[in-house]
């Protein structure tokens, strides 16, 4: 049985769970504000919940730091931009209590990113690192959360549509250093991952098969891929082992940096510079990915097959890199012409509207061969096997549809 009493003009309350005993500050002079919190806290105890003021308890940095520890134990890649995103967010939650931490100063800490100029898929990221934390909490043992807040998202609209015709990776692989040239051609063929690049062992290279072993653990989605070269690239990696064997230092990277001394590392000033020197315009390393995708669709490869060449593991991920540009609507538009005119190729004649208003009448004569209709010539009478046959023969064969799906 809980009880209240006073210390000064401030209200406290007492309760017990579990035989311990609970003390709390009602932070009110009022006596109903008391009873108010007191019954509160019985009704939490009754249904086997922890008394609110233990979660007052914990604050945003202890959950952060759980957070954090989640990721090193897990070894997930992505620790760099978690720490990132924690750090934003500590930049407004930190002291914060847990119960503090509501949709209203969510929203005020969107708006204070938003002043800072972040963009709304930075912001998105950070929010989804608040509150994955505060699920975090709210499933252990005991909770360290009794509630997570409602977390509204933005809207994102900053998402790169960049890529390269093949005028322009050709104009910029000219104007690139020798070390990056072959580098940057690996990209624009398979679309991997500039990290999956740079870190590319020749004791994944197979030469007699021709291909490339990527495992599980040295990529993005934790699945292994196996790309296939063409005579193109093996004749690179072919230029690539001469090359390391004529080095002092044998190195394990199929792509050495400039000095030849370790992997490639920081190579920016050097891409920016071939971009303006290509007369291409800036670009991103980046957009070999999104162009290798677009290309393996426009040469007609199976989405799913493109998929495990480039490292995809969502469709919903893949279709953001299947860029559509002007050129493929204009395909497009010639391809329906062509289909359309093989479709009058196969059209054998024209079935008009029989008029309504003639009745059932009318259409028994045509079906028996007494009215021609009109545009149809035929040289004798038909019969309805006649009509039959030549109405299916009006329709594209499915062998038609199947060469332009």
């Amino acid at each position: 049985m809980g009880s209240i009493y006073k210390r000064g003009n401030v209200y406290w309350i007492q309760y017990y769970r579990n035989g311990k005993p609970y003390r709390e500050s009602v932070k009110s002079k009022k006596e109903v504000d008391a009873k108010r919190l007191l019954k509160k806290r019985e009704g939490e105890i009754s249904e086997g919940k922890l008394p609110g003021i233990y979660f007052d308890r914990i604050k945003f940095d202890e959950l952060a730091e759980d957070f954090l520890t989640d990721y090193r134990i897990n070894q997930k890649k992505s620790i760099r931009r978690a720490k990132e995103a924690i750090g934003h967010l500590k930049g407004y939650f930190e002291g914060f209590k847990a119960s503090q931490i509501t949709t209203p100063h969510i929203q005020r800490y969107i708006e204070t990113r938003q002043d800072e100029g972040a963009a709304n898929a930075t912001i998105n990221r950070e929010l989804s690192a608040l509150k994955r934390m505060l699920n975090m909490g709210a499933r252990q043992t005991p909770p360290k959360v009794d509630r997570v807040p409602y977390i509204p998202m933005l809207k994102e609209n900053n998402r790169r549509k960049g890529f390269f015709e093949h005028g322009d990776y050709l104009a910029l692989r000219d104007t690139l250093p020798s070390y990056l040239k072959g580098f940057a051609t690996f990209a624009y063929k398979t679309g991997m991952r500039v990290s999956e690049i740079i870190n590319l062992t020749w004791s994944r290279i197979d030469f007699d098969k021709g291909l490339v072993r990527i495992e599980a653990d040295e990529t993005k989605t934790d699945e292994p891929r196996i790309i296939y070269l063409d005579n193109e690239l093996r004749e690179i990696f072919r230029r690539q082992w001469k090359a390391r064997k004529k080095t002092e230092k044998l190195l394990p990277y199929v792509f050495p940096g400039k000095d030849g001394k370790d992997k490639i590392k920081d190579f920016r000033k050097a891409w920016d510079t071939a971009c303006q020197d290509a007369g291409i315009g800036k670009r991103l390393f980046h957009d070999f990915r999104r162009t290798a995708v677009r290309n393996m669709v426009r040469a007609g490869i199976p989405e799913n097959v493109a998929m495990m060449i480039s490292g995809h593991k969502t469709r919903a991920v893949f279709e953001r890199y299947n860029i559509v540009d002007e050129t493929d609507l204009k395909l497009a538009a010639q391809k329906q012409e062509e289909y359309l005119k093989i479709q009058n190729k196969h059209k054998t004649a024209t079935i008009s509207k029989i008029d309504k208003k003639r009745g059932f009448k009318q259409d028994a004569q045509i079906l028996n061969g007494r009215v021609p209709e009109v545009g149809i010539e035929p040289t004798r009478a038909q019969g309805p096997e006649d009509f039959e046959s030549s109405a299916s023969t009006s329709f594209t064969t499915p062998a038609l549809v199947s060469d332009y799906s």
